[in-house]
């Protein structure tokens, strides 16, 4: 095996331009799938925790039903005090979580006293709130980030509704919710600040403290809508997710049906459709890897044989045994990839030190210096080279095969 090796390393170092050429083309194409995959990675990572770590949590428990009814905000389907003590006597023995909040949510009419028009409200406990979702207050373009996010007789409002009516801090105005007894009530709140959309364009969702929306929804029990939930790692998500769906699936309601739903932030936000797109694109790219590794590899070794024709038949009229000469070709084409898959890898590594050393920041809404941190993990390398390396072998085969099977005779016969 060893005398094969060596005798493979000295044919590519004879053919020193096709060599270096087929090298750098599979580096070129490692290093371009290694820093999209990182770029990738990093931009996804990103923007994910802008929608987990600014609204959504990465996990959410509703009382069965309330999410395929979520656009109306049922008071009906919120979880009772029952439901609610086993939520979070399960969530503070476990210690994969970081924080969990409590909402109640409901839809609303906002009145300056001259206009009027809806608002959905996300009613919290200001900390535990800003423990699960600590970027919220960073959505603030208006009001005193450091103050208490909401506090009772404060509210917190969407630029849309600030603009379209003409509001800001300090103002008074009337917030009017029919509960789900279906009578009506007002409270006169002040506006304690003005929130960036973070629901899209056309986001309407305010905050205001716990305590105000059971007064003014004439609560007597506390109900809740929701919780949310922050993992302290991400990657655990769908591990954890599947155990919690396990742990309150066991729970019927007085029907026989299920009582609770367990959702992720994907199920939750359109933009998980994004992340998909990125995910698929990392394919796309790794496909591409694999035809350009397979193109050049197969071409170079099929004008190796080509040009080495005589010496094919040669070593076979001095009776090397086919099996031989085919594990030649396929050596040549194993350290194509190897050299290729080595040197891409240390200079994506390079690439993405610099990288981070450098920064790289950009803008999203109102969110401005949001710096990428691109990471290339091992095991991504490691399994991008090793499909680089098997599909080196794997094009070296036919060229291979054709060496193995010529005729010594008609082998030496050319020229």
């Amino acid at each position: 095996m060893m005398n094969i090796l060596k005798i493979a390393a000295k044919n590519l170092m004879r053919y020193q331009r096709r060599t270096i050429l087929t090298t750098l083309l599979i580096t070129i194409g490692i290093v371009a799938v290694l820093l999209f995959i990182s770029l990738s990675g990093s931009f996804r990572a990103l923007m994910v925790g802008q929608i987990t770590d600014s609204m959504l949590g990465h996990v959410q428990i509703h009382k069965k039903g309330y999410v395929a009814s979520i656009e109306s905000l049922p008071l009906t389907l919120n979880m009772k005090p029952a439901m609610v003590e086993k939520v979070t006597d399960y969530l503070s023995e476990r210690d994969d979580i970081e924080a969990w909040t409590m909402r109640v949510k409901f839809g609303a009419m906002f009145s300056n006293f001259k206009e009027t028009t809806s608002i959905r409200f996300n009613s919290i406990v200001p900390e535990m709130e800003i423990a699960t979702s600590p970027l919220l207050p960073g959505r603030l373009i208006q009001g005193d980030r450091k103050a208490a996010f909401v506090e009772p007789g404060k509210i917190v409002i969407p630029e849309l509704i600030a603009k379209g009516l003409k509001v800001k801090v300090g103002d008074s105005i009337v917030i009017v919710a029919t509960n789900r007894e279906g009578s009506v009530n007002g409270n006169t709140f002040m506006i304690r600040g003005v929130l960036e959309g973070i629901s899209g364009p056309g986001g309407r969702d305010g905050y205001m403290h716990i305590d105000d929306a059971r007064n003014l929804l004439r609560m007597e029990d506390n109900e809740i809508s929701e919780v949310a939930i922050r993992l302290k790692s991400s990657k655990n998500l769908s591990k954890i997710h599947k155990e919690m769906s396990a742990y309150f699936g066991q729970f019927n309601n007085k029907a026989g049906n299920p009582a609770f739903d367990v959702h992720t932030w994907e199920k939750l936000s359109p933009f998980s459709n994004i992340a998909k797109m990125i995910d698929m694109l990392d394919v796309f790219i790794k496909v591409m890897l694999v035809a350009i590794v397979l193109i050049s590899i197969m071409n170079v070794m099929l004008m190796a044989v080509y040009e080495r024709i005589n010496e094919i038949g040669t070593i076979a009229a001095i009776g090397t045994i086919p099996s031989r000469i085919l594990s030649l070709f396929v050596t040549e084409g194993l350290l194509l990839g190897i050299l290729g898959a080595f040197i891409g890898s240390v200079i994506s590594f390079m690439i993405v030190y610099v990288m981070n050393v450098k920064t790289i920041s950009f803008s999203f809404g109102r969110q401005e210096n949001l710096v990428l941190q691109p990471t290339l993990a091992i095991n991504e390398v490691l399994i991008i080279s090793g499909v680089v390396i098997l599909v080196s072998v794997l094009a070296s085969l036919q060229p291979a095969w054709k060496a193995s099977r010529m005729d010594p005779i008609e082998a030496l016969r050319h020229f």
